[in-house]
């Protein structure tokens, strides 16, 4: 009368947060992966170092800023992962005038 229901497990990809491999399910975001890997805090506010997690998981409050593959303030919860997305800690802010110094010489 009943069947057993194969076995099914989505599709996961690997990602490296905080240079830690971690597999998460395909779809995922990137803010996803850094809570699936159980960091501490993913940033720092750049006034009082207060460390952050991503919270809103929709793009509204900031608090999953991180730096994704080499991009500073990316906002983690609207990224999706990719196979070897790297995901790392952000320190304070960016310096927004860092990538025109070397114009300015």
């Amino acid at each position: 009368m009943f069947t057993s229901r194969p076995e099914t497990r989505p599709a996961t990809v690997e990602v490296f947060v905080d240079g830690v491999a971690l597999r998460v399910p395909e779809g995922a975001s990137a803010a996803a992966a850094v809570l699936l890997a159980g960091a501490g805090a993913i940033r720092a506010t750049p006034v009082s170092g207060a460390p952050r997690l991503p919270y809103c998981m929709m793009g509204i409050c900031f608090d999953c800023l991180a730096e994704i593959d080499g991009v500073a303030n990316a906002q983690a919860c609207m990224v999706p992962v990719a196979p070897g997305m790297r995901i790392s800690r952000q320190a304070g802010a960016r310096d927004a005038l860092a990538p025109f110094a070397e114009d300015a010489r």
